[in-house]
């Protein structure tokens, strides 16, 4: 029988404060219209965004769109753009504003959760003043999208 060391710590949540995040992963799910973006930092912490573009009524929920088309251009540094692959983004680097947003567990009001939020994006040209980037076995560990050739309207996503 094999035996498995077992790590001390548990997660950690990105420090508040101004990060550089590398896009490494993008999957949309055309059904469901929910799309994730997974990013890291250059210490190698994982942060996950996620847009439901649209709603559970299925019409199209343009607050995310929105925000996705904001977060695509600004990630492309080109605002000129009207329809992206999801897969476009990946490679990019944005350089973004970390706030804790502290809330009280559903499950144990006693405990809290921390939710990440970024805000105040900006293009980013890759990780600055860091010693080293992430290693490139992250990247090619992450898996193409279930729907390939997806493509996604900007101009929908601007209402």
């Amino acid at each position: 029988m094999a035996k498995i060391q077992l790590s001390k710590g548990g997660y950690t949540p990105i420090p508040e404060g101004e990060h550089i995040f590398k896009i490494v992963k993008s999957t949309y799910d055309e059904d469901f219209g929910k799309l994730e973006v997974e990013m890291i930092t250059a210490n190698g912490q994982k942060h996950i965004e996620r847009f439901s573009l649209i709603s559970n009524d299925g019409e199209i929920n343009e607050k995310a769109q929105n925000a996705f088309s904001y977060f695509a251009k600004t990630a492309l540094n080109n605002f000129n753009l009207e329809e992206i692959d999801h897969e476009d983004i990946v490679g990019c680097y944005l350089k973004c504003k970390v706030e804790h947003d502290v809330q009280p567990s559903k499950n144990d009001p006693a405990k809290t959760v921390t939710f990440i939020k970024l805000t105040e994006k900006s293009p980013a040209s890759g990780f600055e003043n860091e010693e080293s980037e992430i290693p490139t076995s992250s990247e090619a560990k992450s898996t193409p999208a279930t729907k390939k050739n997806s493509k996604i309207d900007l101009d929908d996503l601007l209402g």
